[in-house]
């Protein structure tokens, strides 16, 4: 069996071949890479399309979900999680038999911007510079916050450079890094880069001000890790950084790039051929999977 029709939302970086592989898995493929906000257009574009394709920027809701009576699969070409952290509402898709499956792993490499644009601020390679001298990653203490894939990446990456790192999670993990809970942790380190899920908040106005001045923050998560009001006070003070790509700013962009203390690429920094031929891999076979689940049970 084959899909009767994928529909593939969003722009989802797959790689050419990838694209055309795609043909040996549905009678039909609809490309629509128009961002869509509203349920009405959503549902009206997928209409009987038995497998969908999102990215985690297009959010497909509990709404959308009952509305499209064919959808047997959503492929995900993002990482999967559940909850508010999701563009997909996991929980109903699966209530009503459809298969959810995400990405995982494929974009790990944007703690190579982390740590390179660290770098650069710190020495002062590029126009802002952190201190009046120069400095290097020994001995800093930096603070990760999600240690995840990247998380752990980049963890990896400063301990090569002689980085006393600290990290929290929900969880402790078995990582060459020690352990405080949030608060001791902001108390503790001058630089941090946290590493979450979408839609996750860590930092207000009480972190900000625990954490201090003169200090470094990285995101590499998708979007925004703290609220902007908050965020833009903090970066009042001469001393204070923000380290951020397009994916990490979210919808704060437009705000961000004005602010002085801001250091913005405005690519999506974990983009490479490398990543992008994972992220087609992984979506493809994804979708062998989900057929042959709706295959064996017919």
């Amino acid at each position: 069996m084959k899909f009767n029709k994928i529909l593939a939302v969003d722009n989802l970086g797959l790689i050419p071949k990838a694209y055309e592989e795609l043909k040996n898995y549905a009678e039909e493929i609809i490309y629509y890479s128009a961002h869509i906000k509203e349920d009405k257009k959503l549902i009206e574009i997928i209409n009987d399309a038995q497998c969908l394709l999102v990215s985690w920027d297009t959010v497909i809701n509990k709404n959308v979900i009952e509305n499209c009576k064919n959808l047997k699969y959503i492929g995900m070409c993002c990482s999967l999680f559940e909850g508010k952290s999701s563009n997909v509402d996991v929980k109903a898709a699966r209530e009503k038999g459809i298969i959810v499956l995400g990405v995982n792993g494929y974009g790990d490499n944007v703690a190579e911007f982390a740590i390179s644009e660290l770098i650069r601020l710190i020495h002062g390679y590029g126009e802002k510079q952190w201190k009046k001298k120069e400095e290097e990653l020994e001995g800093q203490k930096v603070g990760v916050i999600g240690v995840g894939a990247t998380g752990v990446l980049f963890v990896n990456a400063l301990n090569c450079f002689g980085a006393d790192v600290y990290y929290y999670s929900r969880s402790k993990k078995d990582i060459n890094a020690k352990y405080l809970e949030l608060d001791d942790l902001l108390k503790t380190v001058d630089i941090i880069s946290t590493h979450l899920p979408q839609n996750t908040y860590i930092l207000n106005k009480e972190k900000l001000d625990i954490f201090g001045n003169n200090k470094i923050i990285i995101n590499t998560s998708i979007g925004p890790t703290y609220n902007l009001k908050d965020m833009a006070k903090w970066l009042n003070h001469d001393g204070n950084f923000l380290i951020t790509d397009r994916v990490g700013a979210g919808n704060y962009i437009e705000e961000l790039k004005n602010i002085k203390n801001v250091i913005y690429t405005d690519k999506v920094s974990a983009k490479t051929i490398q990543m992008d031929t994972r992220l087609s891999n992984s979506v493809l076979e994804n979708i062998k999977v989900a057929l042959e689940e709706i295959n064996n049970k017919l």
